[in-house]
């Protein structure tokens, strides 16, 4: 995976430089980092690693909290100069196709780590090595992680960057997320508290 292009976005926040990473430069769907302009790899970095779900970031669903999530991020990064890293893996690396059809099987009463199992997939698919390789091409040394997710602190723990401080995002629950919330603190482990 490699740098492919980069230009400024002013948006009604910060100004941030979009850069996108792919194996190859006419891949249409590549990693996104968004570099707030004050950022400093010299300092711990706020960062965000947010992987793609077009239904919530996009189409504003309430099924999860995954666009609420990208919203609440956008403004923290923007306050703390930091970044996002936009991972290209929907519906936690089934895609957006298997989502739907997984959304179907919810309907049907089973829960999402379930449904994703039905359809032959483990409950979460996703990896999170190429925001690694993004934080080291950008030279970022250090980050504070903005997530409730153990896999990505895991991931990160892992790796030659610094975790200092792993950062909580918490969306209140409304009516058609509560079950999926739940599910993603009892089956996969996502701390929802402030600790």
């Amino acid at each position: 995976m490699k740098r492919v292009a980069e230009a400024w976005i002013p948006t009604s926040l910060a100004r941030f430089k979009m850069i996108t990473y792919a194996d190859q430069n006419q891949d249409r769907m590549p990693h996104i980092a968004i570099v707030h302009e004050n950022m400093d790899p010299d300092k711990a970095v706020l960062v965000r690693i947010h992987s793609e779900c077009m239904t919530g970031d996009l189409f504003h669903s309430l099924r999860c909290d995954c666009g609420k999530q990208l919203d609440k991020a956008f403004e923290l990064v923007s306050k703390e100069n930091g970044m996002i890293i936009y991972l290209r893996q929907e519906g936690r690396g089934i895609g957006l196709i298997n989502k739907l059809e997984a959304y179907n099987l919810q309907d049907k009463g089973i829960d999402t780590v379930q449904a994703n199992e039905e359809l032959g997939f483990h409950p979460d698919e996703r990896n999170y090595g190429d925001a690694i390789e993004i934080l080291k091409d950008l030279k970022v040394k250090s980050i504070k992680l903005l997530t409730n997710n153990p896999d990505k602190e895991n991931a990160i723990s892992g790796s030659d960057i610094e975790l200092v401080e792993r950062v909580p995002i918490v969306i209140e629950p409304i009516l058609e997320n509560m079950k999926y919330l739940q599910v993603k603190k009892d089956k996969m482990g996502h701390i929802f508290d402030t600790d």
